[in-house]
């Protein structure tokens, strides 16, 4: 079994959050967002992931001091986020070494059960690059510049989640590259790479917490014990 990690990269801003701290850190059940993801990765796994975390200066005070009133002590490295995410996951990635199992996970997705954690990195020994995804289950359109639209066949796409699992040496290999645009997330880099990706479902209540409504739906799931 390849030794496993997981890089978190929480150098967001949360500008659509509309908070006065950055959404890796408002908390979700009393507790920070950042926090919870962490525990999904630091307990109750039954193997051991090494944590490396990417911060902006603003989330890391925050966090330390948190981490400090807390009394929390945790084995991970935090690392300074770059000026993008794509800059951020390739700082990360040098600390990772060739021949293991990497995760890359949003760090405002909380609520990923640790069972498909498990699946995931499980799936990540037999493909090098593992992509959760869910189907489009709503109407879609195509909207020009000029504000005409046109249907989308939704039977064609896919959702995108994470943590998107690699192998050490792929990712790393795929992060040489120059930044584009284009990169929304490490599946598209690898892939710019000619990797091919592994899709393998994803789950509905693995939601990203960009907007004030994630966060109380993220209250709800919590409340209801949904993903627990």
């Amino acid at each position: 079994m390849r030794e496993r990690y997981v890089i978190i990269p929480a150098g967001g801003s949360g500008r659509r959050m509309g908070a006065d701290i950055p959404k890796q850190m408002l908390r979700l059940g009393g507790v920070p967002v950042l926090r919870r993801t962490l525990d999904l990765f630091t307990t109750g796994l039954p193997f051991e992931v090494h944590v490396i975390i990417p911060v902006n200066p603003s989330i890391k005070s925050m966090w330390v001091e948190y981490c400090r009133s807390e009394g929390l002590m945790l084995r991970y490295i935090l690392v300074p986020g770059g000026m993008t995410r794509f800059h951020s996951v390739r700082k990360a990635l040098g600390y990772v070494p060739d021949g293991a199992l990497v995760a890359v996970h949003d760090a405002v997705r909380p609520l990923v059960r640790r069972e498909d954690i498990v699946r995931l990195y499980d799936e990540g020994e037999k493909w090098p690059a593992v992509v959760p995804v869910l189907p489009v289950t709503d109407s879609m359109r195509l909207v020009a510049p000029d504000g005409s639209s046109s249907m989308v066949a939704r039977d064609g796409y896919r959702l995108v989640q994470t943590p998107q699992v690699f192998h050490s040496e792929v990712l790393k290999n795929a992060y040489r590259t120059a930044f584009s645009p284009e990169f929304t997330d490490d599946a598209s880099v690898v892939e710019k790479a000619g990797v091919p990706l592994h899709l393998c479902p994803g789950n509905r209540f693995n939601i990203k917490l960009t907007t004030p409504e994630d966060m109380a739906l993220a209250e709800t799931l919590l409340r209801a014990k949904t993903i627990l």
